[in-house]
């Protein structure tokens, strides 16, 4: 089993801004593989879509056709606290691989990396997923926000603005490319996926 979360901000005026990357690529990933409707579940104060998706490749120990259970979520709590949805959601599914899409202001736009193990690097989202859960041995995908000129004095506000066009030209293929990474992570592994994506 494997749990793909996505982070964002709620309502329509957090739409296509850049903290919401994370929404715009699960999205895009969901749509683009056959994933049903989201639908929310109280109980993990999330939006969830769940799926069975056939693996392409043989596993290293020689076995194919097999398939695993996927649970896309999009966790609706304020960026700060999306750890709380994660950790409910995770509580009963210890074996899951747990893999977090998240915008990255450290890195620059049209530009994407897969991570594990690693510290929040000032990501208020991914910070509030290592404390709920105690640790931070998890897979992530980080999409680069920043602008080509230099990274944006005021963070803050810069991350709740929306993207211009230009910048969404750049942002719709690069979460293309993400999606084809998720499919490759999901068929083989993460040393495989960093080595092409990376």
């Amino acid at each position: 089993m494997m749990i793909i979360v996505g982070l964002g901000n709620l309502g329509e005026k957090f739409k296509n801004t850049r903290h919401n990357a994370g929404f715009m690529a699960i999205d895009f990933f969901a749509k683009q593989n056959d994933f049903p409707e989201f639908k929310l579940q109280k109980k993990y104060t999330s939006l969830t879509s769940e799926k069975n998706i056939e693996k392409k490749y043989p596993n290293s120990d020689g076995r194919q056709n097999q398939s695993i259970k996927i649970i896309l979520v999009k966790p609706q709590t304020f960026m700060n606290e999306a750890g709380k949805a994660v950790a409910s959601i995770l509580k009963n599914k210890k074996e899951a691989e747990l893999v977090v899409i998240h915008d990255d202001i450290d890195m620059p736009l049209g530009k994407i990396k897969f991570s594990k193990d690693s510290g929040a690097g000032g990501h208020k989202g991914v910070n509030s997923i290592i404390n709920s859960l105690g640790k931070q041995d998890f897979i992530r995908l980080k999409i680069g926000i920043c602008p080509a000129t230099k990274k944006p004095e005021a963070v803050e506000k810069f991350v709740i603005e929306k993207f211009t066009k230009e910048e969404l030209l750049v942002l719709n293929k690069v979460i293309e490319t993400s999606a084809n990474a998720l499919k490759l992570l999901i068929n083989e592994d993460l040393k495989k996926t960093m080595n092409e994506f990376n």
